[in-house]
């Protein structure tokens, strides 16, 4: 399934937990999603799904939800995404 991700973002809270998200759509589906990330070391992970914007379809919604649990690739896909936005982040705060 094709994964088109639309913006990413990951930050380091002053606790120094990471909150992040990432703005995606998929193949044949008619709504966008957005995809929460937490994670008190960066390193296990708890996420949280929604719409990005309007509601769309439940059985989409669901398919959607069932796909991050089972596979990594995708998962990983859009963790990395916002990881990525976060090295650049503190790179540039570091300069």
């Amino acid at each position: 399934m094709n994964v088109e991700i639309i913006k990413a973002e990951m930050k380091r809270e002053e606790d120094r937990s990471f909150i992040g998200r990432t703005v995606f759509t998929l193949e044949n589906h008619n709504s966008p999603y957005e995809i929460t990330f937490f994670s008190k070391r960066g390193t296990e992970w708890d996420y949280s799904l929604s719409f990005a914007g309007e509601p769309g379809s439940e059985e989409q919604f669901l398919e959607t939800d069932s796909l991050l649990e089972n596979d990594d690739d995708v998962y990983n896909l859009l963790l990395d995404a916002a990881l990525d936005t976060q090295e650049l982040t503190e790179e540039v705060e570091e300069e």
